[in-house]
C-alpha cells in the first residue's frame, strides 16, 4: 500500500501540470501581496462607507477597478523582470534627476500621510473592537512592522506577508454571516441601479482612486526585481499579478456586501471602518463584527509595513543608494533609515492628542491623485521602449487597453483631487 502511494506521488511530481503549479507557488508573492495590501485601513473605510450608503449597487465598480489594476501592475512587473531595475531607477535614467526628485518628494509626503492613516485605523480598531488603548497598540504595531523588515530576510518577510494575506478571509466570512440576498447581489452586479447624482459618482471615483495608488507600482516592480525570475518563467509572474487583482476584488466585494446586507438595509450610515465593524454586531452577530475588526487590524499592520518599504525602495533606487530587505543598517543605512523614520514618525503623529486626521487624509488623496497620472504615463513610455524591453514591449491590443486605462484613471484621479476640496468650500 505504501509502495503504491509512493509510486503515485512520484508520477504526480512528473506531471507537467503539477510542475507548473509548483513553479507558480515558488514565484508568487509580489502581485498577491501588493493587491492585498491595497485593501488597507483607508481602503476598507472607503468600501465600508460605500456599502452602507449605496448597498450592492456599487459592486460593479470592482470589476472595472480589477481590470485597471491588472493592466497597470502587469506592466510594472514586466518592467522589473526584464530590466532588473526598480521603477524610480528607470525614471531617473530616462526622465532625468530633477523630475525624479520632484516625484520622490510628492511620493514621500503622500505615503507618509497614508502610513498615518493606517496607524489611525490600527488605533481605532484596537480601541473600539478589543479595548486596547492606542498608547499600547500603536507602539506595539510599529515595533512589529519595524522588527519584521529590519531583522528579516526577503524570503522570510515575503512568506509572512503571504500568510497575512490569508487573514483577509475574515471579510469573506463576515460577509457570509451577514446573510445577504444573493439574488439581489447578482442582479446589481449585472444590472446595477446606478444613481446619476454627484455623491454616487464621487464614491465611484473614490473607489478607483483608493484601489490604484502610486506606491503599488513602485513596490511591485522592486519586489519582482528582487525575485530574480528568469524571463522564460515570466508567465508565472504575470499570473501572480492577475491572481492578486482577482483576490483583491473578491475580498473587497465581501467588505461591501457585509455592510450592504446590514447597514444599508437598516438605513444606517457610517464614516469609518471601525464604526462599520461595531454596527455589524447587533445586525449580523458578534462574530461577524469580530472578524471584520480582526481584518481591519491585520490590514492596518500590514500596510504600515509595506508602504514604508515601497517608499524606501523608491527613494533609494531614485538616487542610487543601496536598498533591500535583509540588509543591515551598515549595508543600507538610507533604506532602513527611511523605513524606520516613516514608521516611528507615523506612529508618533497618531499618539498626539487631538491631531486632526481628516486634513491628513485629504492631503494623501490629493497628492496621490496629482502623482498618479505622471507615473502611469511614464510607465507606458518605459514599457514601450524597445531598447529597454526588447520583445517584451506592449502588443498593439495591450497598448490600446493600457492607454485607455491610463487616460480614464488619470481623469478620475484629477476629478478626485478637485472634488476632495469641494466639501470644505460648501461647509
Amino acid at each position: 500500500m505504501i509502495r503504491r502511494i509512493a509510486i503515485f506521488f512520484k508520477k504526480l511530481a512528473k506531471s507537467p501540470r503539477v510542475a507548473k503549479i509548483l513553479m507558480f507557488l515558488a514565484i508568487m508573492g509580489p502581485g498577491i501581496i501588493t493587491a492585498n495590501v491595497d485593501n488597507d485601513a483607508n481602503g476598507i473605510a472607503t468600501y465600508s462607507v460605500a456599502g452602507a450608503e449605496y448597498g450592492y449597487s456599487i459592486l460593479w465598480v470592482l470589476f472595472v477597478v480589477m481590470f485597471f489594476q491588472a493592466v497597470v501592475q502587469e506592466m510594472c512587473s514586466r518592467l522589473g523582470a526584464v530590466t532588473g531595475k526598480g521603477l524610480s531607477d528607470l525614471i531617473r535614467e530616462n526622465f532625468g534627476v530633477r523630475i525624479t526628485m520632484y516625484l520622490m518628494l510628492v511620493l514621500l509626503a503622500a505615503n507618509f500621510a497614508n502610513v498615518i492613516g493606517n496607524f489611525a485605523g490600527l488605533a481605532a480598531a484596537a480601541e473600539l473592537m478589543f479595548g486596547v488603548p492606542r498608547f499600547v497598540s500603536v507602539p506595539l504595531g510599529a515595533f512589529l512592522a519595524w522588527f519584521l523588515v529590519v531583522k528579516g530576510t526577503y524570503e522570510k518577510v515575503e512568506k509572512i506577508f503571504l500568510w497575512a494575506c490569508l487573514i483577509y478571509v475574515t471579510y469573506i466570512i463576515s460577509g457570509l454571516l451577514a446573510k445577504p440576498d444573493w439574488g439581489d447581489v447578482g442582479r446589481q452586479i449585472v444590472m446595477p441601479s446606478v444613481k446619476p447624482d454627484l455623491p454616487y459618482i464621487y464614491m465611484v471615483i473614490a473607489i478607483v482612486g483608493t484601489t490604484i495608488a502610486p506606491w503599488m507600482q513602485f513596490f511591485q516592480q522592486s519586489a519582482v526585481r528582487d525575485k530574480h525570475v528568469p524571463l522564460k518563467d515570466y508567465a508565472f509572474v504575470r499570473w501572480d499579478t492577475y491572481v492578486g487583482t482577482i483576490i483583491m476584488a473578491f475580498v473587497t466585494s465581501f467588505i461591501i456586501i457585509a455592510c450592504a446586507a446590514t447597514l444599508h438595509v437598516k438605513g444606517l450610515k457610517v464614516e469609518t471602518a471601525e464604526q462599520a465593524a461595531l454596527a455589524l454586531a447587533p445586525l449580523a452577530g458578534k462574530y461577524a463584527s469580530l472578524l471584520f475588526g480582526i481584518g481591519l487590524l491585520n490590514a492596518a499592520v500590514f500596510a504600515t509595513s509595506i508602504i514604508p518599504i515601497s517608499t524606501a525602495y523608491s527613494i533609494c533606487e531614485a538616487f542610487g543608494w543601496e536598498s533591500g530587505i535583509g540588509k543591515s543598517f551598515k549595508e543600507a543605512p538610507v533604506f532602513l533609515g527611511i523605513y524606520t523614520f516613516l514608521i516611528v514618525a507615523g506612529a508618533f503623529v497618531i499618539l498626539i492628542p487631538g491631531i486632526p486626521l481628516i486634513p491628513i487624509m485629504v492631503m494623501s488623496q490629493a497628492l496621490n491623485g496629482i502623482l498618479l497620472p505622471f507615473i502611469l504615463i511614464m510607465i507606458l513610455v518605459l514599457v514601450n521602449n524597445r531598447k529597454l524591453m526588447g520583445n517584451f514591449v506592449n502588443s498593439r491590443i495591450f497598448n490600446f487597453l493600457a492607454w485607455f486605462t491610463v487616460v480614464i484613471v488619470s481623469i478620475l484621479s484629477i476629478i478626485l483631487v478637485v472634488m476632495g476640496f469641494m466639501p470644505a468650500k460648501g461647509s
